[in-house]
């Protein structure tokens, strides 16, 4: 199973940019997903998280109101819409994914994307 990312790039303050995160593979369901993303120098934080069926989301106080995560379980994917896009929003983003692979059993992994640079200027 792979998470593969797209999207990202270099955006002026106030403007939007889209992620999206594909899960590839075979025998496998995908449970909750999540957005993080880390600045140069400091943790990698949770920015946006979806369960399951996409009923429930969560945000960090950071960025409520101008992102938006959304999936589509037909597709294995998963997007971050981001809009009023700050200079502080600059990271690197990463998608995150808790996948049930079946075999002679159901056994629980979580999935990290590879990465994409997100760089607003001011």
């Amino acid at each position: 199973v792979q998470l593969v990312q797209s999207g990202g790039g270099l955006v002026q303050a106030g403007g939007s940019l889209r992620l999206s995160c594909a899960a590839s593979g075979s025998t496998f369901s995908v449970k909750a997903m999540a957005w993080y993303r880390q600045a140069p120098g400091k943790q990698r934080e949770l920015v946006a998280a979806i369960t399951s069926g996409g009923g429930s989301t969560n945000y960090a106080d950071s960025v409520k109101g101008r992102f938006t995560i959304s999936r589509d379980n037909a597709k294995n994917t998963m997007s971050l819409q981001m809009n009023s896009l700050k200079p502080e929003d600059t990271a690197v983003y990463y998608c995150h994914a808790t996948i049930i692979i079946t075999t002679w059993k159901d056994f629980e992994y979580s999935y990290w994307g590879q990465g994409t640079q997100v760089t607003v200027s001011s």
